[in-house]
C-alpha cells in the first residue's frame, strides 16, 4: 500500500486542478493515471461515454456474496482561492473548495489497497462528476450506468467537514444530510409611473407580500417537530426609483430533512405563489428544480454496522452527528441502493465552500484505514447474518 505522503501528494495534484461540473477532463486523467499504477490483477476500470468524465473501477471478489459500491465526487466549485497554500489552484476562478480532493485521495487509498489485496465481496468504485451542480449521481444512475455486474448492493460515501477533529468519522442513522431544491419565482403585473400607482400593477409590492407569505410554511404548514427550511435569497424588479415594477423575479431554496417534507412545501410554496397571483392580479410562474439533491438518508440496518465497528475500534475516533441542512446529490444514489454516508473531520477554521478552506491532510490515511477495516469486517459477515 502507498504511504501517507503519497497520499497527500495525489490530494495535492488534485488540489491544484479543480474543474466545475461535467468538465473534469484533467481530474479524469489525473485519476486513471494514478488507478493505471495500481496492480491490476484483480481490477476493471470503465469509462462512460453518456457521462465522459465518470470512471468505475471493478475489484473482483474471492468468494463474492454482494457488490459493494463506494463513490466520491471529483468536482470543483467556482471559487477564488485564498488560501496561500504552494500547491493553490491552477485554474483561475476555481477550487475544490468542499474537500472532493480529499474525497478522491481517500477514495484511491481504499481502491489501492484492495488492488493488492483481492476482496471477499466484488467492489466498485464510482469517481462521479457533477456533484455540485447537475446532479452526476442521478444522471448516472437514469443512463443504467449501474447495471449488471457494476450495479451495488450497497453503496457508501464520505464527506468531510470542518467541525471535527481531523480523522475523525462522524455519522448517523436516518438522515445526515437534507435534500434541497432550487426555487425559482416570476410574477408579471403592469409597468408604470411612481405618480400614477393606480394605472400599473406593482411587482415589489406584490413580492413583498409573496416573501411574507413564503415565511409562514415553516411556522404553520409543517409539524413543529420536523424541520424544513425555506429561503429567499433573491430579488430582482425594477430599474428606477421613480417606476413601478411590473416583473419582479424571486429565487431561493427549500431544505427538508425528508423527501416527503420536501414535497409538501413545494405544493404549499406553490398554492401561496397561486394565491398571491390572485390577490395581486398578477400572472404567476414558479420553477421548482431539485434534481438529485435527496435527503442523504442512510440504511437503518448498514449504517448500524457501520457505527458498531466505528464505536468498538480503538483506532477510529468517532463522534455521533446531528442532520445537516447541507444538499448532496448522493442522497438520490441511497434513495435507489441502500448504503451509508458518513463525515470525515479535516478540522479548520474556515467553512466548506470558503475560499480560505483548507482541511487538514492528516484526516486523509485515518479515513482510508477506517473503510479498508470496516468493509473487511462488512465483507467477513455470513449473509443473513446481520
Amino acid at each position: 500500500m502507498l504511504t501517507s505522503e503519497q497520499f497527500i501528494q495525489m490530494r495535492r495534484d488534485l488540489h491544484q486542478i479543480p474543474e466545475l461540473a461535467l468538465q473534469e477532463t484533467q481530474t479524469q486523467q489525473y485519476l486513471l493515471k494514478v488507478i493505471a499504477q495500481f496492480s491490476q490483477t484483480f481490477l476493471q476500470v470503465r469509462t462512460i461515454p453518456e457521462l465522459p468524465t465518470a470512471i468505475l473501477v471493478r475489484v473482483k471478489g474471492s468468494k463474492p456474496s454482494k457488490t459493494i459500491g463506494y463513490r466520491a465526487d471529483i468536482d470543483g466549485l467556482p471559487v477564488k482561492e485564498d488560501t496561500g497554500l504552494p500547491f493553490a489552484s491552477r485554474h483561475e476562478g476555481k477550487m475544490h473548495a468542499c474537500g472532493h480532493d480529499i474525497h478522491m485521495t481517500v477514495a484511491l487509498g481504499i481502491l489501492n489497497y484492495y488492488s493488492e489485496h483481492q476482496p471477499q465481496d466484488n467492489l466498485v468504485f464510482f469517481f462521479q462528476p457533477a456533484e455540485e451542480s447537475q446532479n452526476g449521481g442521478k444522471l448516472a444512475y437514469e443512463q443504467g450506468v449501474f447495471s449488471g455486474q457494476w450495479r451495488p448492493d450497497e453503496f457508501f460515501a464520505l464527506h468531510v467537514t470542518p467541525d471535527l477533529p481531523a480523522g475523525t468519522i462522524g455519522c448517523r442513522n436516518g438522515t445526515l444530510f437534507a435534500g434541497a431544491a432550487e426555487v425559482n419565482i416570476d410574477l408579471f403585473g403592469q409597468d408604470g409611473h411612481a405618480a400614477y400607482p393606480h394605472r400599473a400593477n406593482d411587482m415589489v409590492v406584490a413580492s413583498a407580500a409573496l416573501v411574507e407569505q413564503i415565511e409562514t410554511i415553516i411556522s404553520r404548514s409543517i409539524d413543529p417537530i420536523e424541520c424544513g427550511v425555506v429561503t429567499i435569497g433573491k430579488i430582482q424588479a425594477g430599474t428606477i426609483r421613480n417606476a413601478i415594477a411590473g416583473h419582479a423575479r424571486l429565487e431561493g431554496t427549500i431544505r427538508g430533512l425528508t423527501q416527503p417534507m420536501i414535497e409538501q412545501i413545494e405544493r404549499r410554496l406553490r398554492e401561496v405563489t397561486e394565491g398571491i397571483g390572485q390577490s395581486f392580479q398578477a400572472k404567476t410562474e414558479i420553477e421548482i428544480n431539485q434534481g438529485g439533491y435527496w435527503p442523504v438518508v442512510n440504511d437503518p440496518a448498514i449504517t448500524a454496522e457501520f457505527i458498531a465497528y466505528m464505536q468498538n475500534t480503538p483506532e477510529v475516533a468517532y463522534q455521533e452527528t446531528q442532520p445537516a441542512m447541507t444538499g448532496e446529490d448522493f442522497g438520490y444514489l441511497l434513495a435507489k441502493i441502500p448504503g451509508t454516508m458518513f463525515w470525515l473531520g479535516v478540522q479548520d477554521q474556515a467553512q466548506l465552500h470558503s475560499a480560505t478552506f483548507s482541511p487538514q491532510e492528516a484526516a486523509i490515511r485515518p479515513g482510508i484505514e477506517a473503510m479498508i477495516g470496516f468493509f473487511n469486517q462488512h465483507m467477513s459477515q455470513v449473509k443473513g447474518e446481520k
